[in-house]
């Protein structure tokens, strides 16, 4: 479970947002909704531990995470707009970085996930030879090797076509259906219809 409690946070002398709390529960599927400007990306480095609120604290499982640092990173996977793809390395190599890092070593689940992803055939092409929308593949692939409880994805869309989004789509209800949990922004339209989405809004 993690909880948001009584966030605020300022750009210069804007208010961005203010005594914001919301709790996410295993099995939830949250989009953080907001224009350009309102501190979507900003409220997401907070809850990732990643920038200090002007007030307020971010609770994981009751514990605030930045005293239990250790113990949330392990159960995080953070995706921004900076893919964190090593440009040197393949995208199997990169993968292969990443599995290690997390003390799991599984070939056919990395392979699996650079089919999923569509890169089958450009795998031992270093990241600098790929093209922008390669390498946030490259960096959503994690998501298939991951076994992090909470997912939080800045507009993890970004460059991906019609088919790719049904395929994340697929694999965010996937997660949540196994008691993860994924919180996200986007400014495309996805899981239309669907009733377990629960949206924050920024902004108003």
């Amino acid at each position: 479970m993690l909880e948001m409690c009584q966030l605020s946070c300022m750009r210069g002398i804007q208010v961005l947002f203010e005594d914001l709390s919301f709790t996410i529960f295993p099995g939830d599927l949250v989009q953080v909704q907001g224009s350009n400007g309102t501190g979507k990306t900003t409220l997401l480095r907070i809850i990732a531990g990643l920038k200090l609120a002007e007030s307020g604290d971010v609770l994981w499982y009751g514990n605030s995470i930045y005293r239990e640092k250790d113990e949330f990173s392990r159960e995080l996977l953070f995706l921004g707009h900076i893919t964190g793809v090593k440009r040197d390395l393949t995208a199997y190599e990169n993968l292969a970085f990443y599995q290690k890092m997390h003390g799991v070593i599984d070939e056919v689940c990395l392979c699996e996930a650079l089919i999923r992803v569509g890169l089958v055939g450009r795998e031992d092409v270093p990241a600098a030879k790929l093209s922008a929308g390669q390498n946030r593949r490259i960096a959503l692939a994690r998501l298939w090797i991951s076994t992090s409880k909470l997912w939080i994805l800045d507009e993890p869309l970004t460059s991906i076509d019609k088919e790719g989004v049904k395929v994340l789509e697929y694999l965010f209800q996937q997660h949540v259906d196994n008691g993860g949990m994924v919180i996200f922004t986007t400014h495309q339209d996805i899981f239309e219809g669907n009733t377990m989405l629960r949206r924050v809004r920024l902004g108003v």
